[in-house]
């Protein structure tokens, strides 16, 4: 007898990055020797500073219900960062704290879209955004790109990519799974195309910030005609290494912000008033605090590069930020390797697991079914043994 689960949960798929996680957890609990490449968790420890904020705030007794945007004291951190960091002038009205930015960017889609609404997804994008667009009952449209045009669409596909039904965006830069940078003239172009079309709201992704390699980020909401139609999302989990604490915020036109408001109330209420109290010591400290661990990413990054460049058959690109490489494996499709037919990446992905004992993502859960990722958010010695594991599988 099938279960009366509601057309929503079974139209939902189940998070790729998740479920390879939870395979690799599986086949560790079996005995076998798993290096999982597959979550994007920064493997260092909260910054002590943090840390001891947190304390302070447990001594104070910090312990009841917070506001559902987020305390006041934060928010006004955060408008402080927001200046700072992205020459962005928002009011602590503006702002809302949630359980992660997952939560954010969930509210925002809940808030703006109808059924029948389309959202404009420039691949490769994030696992979640195509999920939530689908809870919405919305419709996703990708946009594709790939590693020869450094995984950036044009604005001649984003103008394309537009009907009479698109009322969102989603922009994430740096970029999860390809660690790609868009630059300000880059988006630019972009928001030229999007000034024809008023009806548009632009959802600007920017959680990985602080961990790029060579030039500053760019804030989509700081283009001047886009300012009242982007909603930007940030949170604490990647520069930080926080992924637990669970903080991200919105910086957004008040109306959409209150909107979020009123919807996170009536979900999760307020966020954790203990990772809210250290947040503002997160937020306001100046990026030189975790610039160890960029120097480290950036260094992992090289060493990834170098190594799977030696393996034949892995199209690589540079990425500027994140700490992904996405790789092209295409040449391996249509290939039998010890046995195993490869039709696809989530053939070549299962493979790697089984064969090299290397967990990954196939990039068709990013809307780029020529890739796969790899998290280099791990040792330099455990990511060199992955990397020898996963050419020595290959090597047949």
């Amino acid at each position: 007898m099938a279960h009366p689960l509601s057309n929503r949960i079974n139209s939902l798929p189940v998070s790729q990055t998740l479920a390879m996680a939870a395979k690799a957890r599986e086949l560790k609990a079996e005995g076998k020797d798993i290096i999982s490449l597959s979550l994007g968790e920064p493997d260092f420890n909260t910054p002590d500073f943090i840390k001891d904020a947190a304390v302070e705030a447990i001594n104070q007794d910090y312990n009841s219900y917070t506001p559902v945007d987020g305390y006041g004291e934060l928010k006004e951190a955060i408008c402080t960062k927001f200046k700072r960091d992205n020459n962005l002038s928002y009011k602590p009205s503006q702002i809302v704290v949630s359980t992660g930015a997952k939560q954010s960017i969930a509210n925002v889609a809940q808030v703006l879209l109808n059924p029948g609404d389309e959202v404009l997804l420039p691949a490769p994008y994030w696992v979640s955004y195509s999920a939530i667009a689908i809870l919405c009952e919305a419709t996703f449209v990708e946009i594709p790109s790939s590693i020869e045009t450094d995984f950036k669409i044009t604005p001649e596909q984003l103008e394309a990519s537009i009907t009479r039904k698109t009322k969102m965006v989603f922009f994430n830069s740096p970029n999860n799974p390809s660690g790609t940078i868009y630059t300000e003239e880059e988006y630019r172009a972009l928001a030229k195309v999007l000034e024809k079309h008023p009806q548009i709201y632009v959802l600007s992704d920017e959680i990985y910030e602080h961990i790029n390699y060579n030039n500053p980020t760019f804030s989509f909401a700081a283009i001047e005609n886009m300012f009242d139609r982007t909603i930007t999302v940030n949170g604490l989990a990647k520069a930080f290494a926080m992924t637990g604490w669970r903080i991200g915020y919105i910086g957004a036109p008040e109306w959409i912000a209150k909107a979020c408001t009123k919807m996170q109330g009536q979900i999760t209420s307020g966020t954790n008033c203990i990772a809210q109290r250290a947040a503002i010591t997160a937020v306001l400290a100046p990026v030189s605090k975790v610039q160890y661990m960029v120097d480290e990413f950036k260094s992992r990054r090289n060493i990834v590069l170098e190594l799977l460049g030696d393996i034949e058959g892995f199209k690589l690109n540079i990425p500027d930020g994140a700490f992904y490489v996405f790789p092209d494996i295409s040449y391996f499709f249509g290939k039998t390797i010890k046995g195993k037919h490869i039709k696809d990446a989530n053939d070549f992905s299962l493979f790697l697991l089984e064969e090299a004992n290397v967990a990954s993502v196939t990039g068709a859960a990013f809307g780029a079914p020529n890739c796969i990722r790899l998290s280099y958010a791990a040792s330099e010695a455990i990511l060199r043994e992955a990397i020898k594991r996963i050419g020595k599988a290959l090597e047949a």
